[in-house]
């Protein structure tokens, strides 16, 4: 059964085994390095009230989280937030991503966001899935902008009017 929760510093470990894992092998993050637990720390400090960031646990482990940020610091952009996901690799497929959206966009509305934002890299057909199964529609294209794995990614923008 999949619990979800607020993130606690002491998940931090195994939120970043999954992020560091994305680094490494996928291209939803344009990371190239792997992080630290220090680096992830300062991350985890800019969460809180206003832009929550929770964990899905099966059987006592972190299988995910999710999390919304501000999506740009100019004022008037107050009202919108971007939407980040990420699945443990041994818990994808099984509903824990659903699980996490439902939640985080209940906690959107519930702090009056007025759009959510997923910036998604092409090709990564699951998440594209995952989204426009609550709505997202895309809202466009930009070519080329991360170099991963030896080749330009382009990302799209996938949008959620609440």
């Amino acid at each position: 059964m999949i619990h979800i929760r607020d993130a606690v510093i002491d998940d931090l470990p195994a939120m970043l085994a999954i992020y560091n894992y994305a680094i490494r092998n996928l291209t939803a993050t344009f990371d190239l390095e792997e992080q630290t637990l220090e680096q992830r720390k300062a991350w985890f400090e800019k969460y809180g009230a206003n832009y929550p960031l929770i964990v899905a646990e099966i059987d006592g482990e972190v299988a995910g989280y999710s999390c919304i940020s501000p999506y740009n610091a100019k004022a008037a952009y107050a009202g919108t937030v971007e939407l980040s996901v990420y699945l443990s690799e041994k818990h994808q497929g099984r509903g824990t991503g659903t699980a996490l959206v439902i939640e985080i966009l209940r906690k959107a509305r519930e702090l009056g966001y007025h759009t959510v934002l997923s910036l998604i890299t092409v090709g990564n057909g699951s998440s594209i899935k995952l989204h426009e199964k609550f709505g997202f529609q895309f809202a466009g294209c930009v070519k080329e902008v991360g170099f991963k794995f030896g080749e330009w990614q382009d990302v799209s923008y996938y949008q959620l009017m609440l």
